[in-house]
């Protein structure tokens, strides 16, 4: 990464504000220059800043949503080097050829999509430093998978969360409750603050959603019982986050781990599927997906429909008594 791009790099907001800060002219010759030379380190420099400072969720997008974007720039660069493309004007068809391409290297429609989304955030860069007027994945068709998302990662199975949760030390116990009774986001329960947490009135506030929107959440009676035991772990009056790590990939991996101590190892899908166990658990208890959706900090109740996993036999005692 070049020293002149990146003066100071101590933290998302900073280095938006060492980029914004230049003059409209020294912005756009840096963005012009890092696309000329398909510079990867450089031009994720830029959407980052960009992203930082220029989106809805600014600096707090989460890690996970960063890393696909990263990743997405990075592979259309790749992409562009071997196809001789000139970044700031591209052919009017090498967007939907590298649409093509992304679909004949076997990545599912959903990844094609995140792919898509990166070379717009980067042209939305390029643009904002003044680098081109180009906006080439305005038009391009992006896939569709007809599968359902429950159907392809469905909610974990009862019998293998309890087996994981009588398996797991206190901290990977805490994190799996977080995720399967609490239902949040893997980034919304590494973010929880002892504050947060209001056991007498038996409830959680997320203070940062999806798209910095905040909600509370119902704790579980299991749930409380292992804040409670979490608390008195951490002393008197614990402040902080209630877990005490914060990576992804640091509980990714305890996770992982403890589905290999129970001899589950096939059957972990990561953390939304145990999310989607919680949407699951409500919609049968309540039968009513608008709850669900607000359960889950869906905006739309659409996409709770997609992370509910309906019984096959769900209709059979309605139409028993049909004439």
């Amino acid at each position: 990464m070049s020293a002149d791009l990146l003066p100071y790099t101590a933290d998302r907001l900073a280095q938006a504000r060492a980029l914004a800060g230049l003059s409209d002219e020294a912005l756009r010759i840096r963005a012009v220059t890092a696309a000329r030379d398909k510079h990867a380190a450089d031009l994720w420099a830029l959407t980052l800043a960009y992203l930082s400072s220029e989106t809805h969720a600014g600096v707090r997008l989460s890690p996970h949503t960063l890393r696909a974007y990263r990743k997405g720039v990075e592979v259309l660069l790749e992409h562009a080097a071997s196809h001789a493309w000139n970044l700031l004007h591209p052919g009017r068809r090498e967007p939907s050829l590298y649409v093509a391409a992304l679909m004949a290297s076997g990545l599912k429609p959903a990844t094609v999509q995140a792919r898509v989304a990166a070379a717009g955030a980067l042209y939305r860069a390029l643009r904002w430093a003044g680098a081109t007027d180009a906006d080439p994945f305005a038009d391009v068709k992006r896939p569709r998978d007809r599968t359902k998302g429950v159907v392809k990662n469905p909610p974990y199975r009862a019998d293998f969360v309890q087996a994981l949760l009588a398996e797991a030390n206190p901290d990977e116990q805490l994190l799996l409750l977080l995720l399967t009774h609490a239902g949040l986001r893997i980034a919304e329960a590494l973010a929880v603050e002892w504050s947060h947490v209001d056991l007498t009135r038996k409830r959680l506030l997320v203070a940062h959603g999806k798209g910095d929107k905040a909600r509370l959440v119902p704790l579980s009676a299991r749930l409380r019982e292992a804040l409670l035991a979490q608390r008195a772990g951490a002393g008197t009056a614990p402040s902080g986050r209630v877990l005490p790590f914060q990576a992804y990939s640091t509980a990714y991996g305890r996770l992982q781990q403890l589905a290999l101590r129970c001899g589950l190892e096939h059957e972990f899908r990561g953390f939304h599927a145990g999310r989607k166990y919680a949407g699951t658990q409500l919609y049968a208890a309540v039968k009513d997906f608008t709850r669900v959706a607000g359960f889950l900090g869906h905006e739309q109740v659409d996409t709770t429909r997609r992370y509910v996993e309906l019984p096959e036999d769900d209709l059979e005692a309605a139409v028993e008594a049909f004439r």
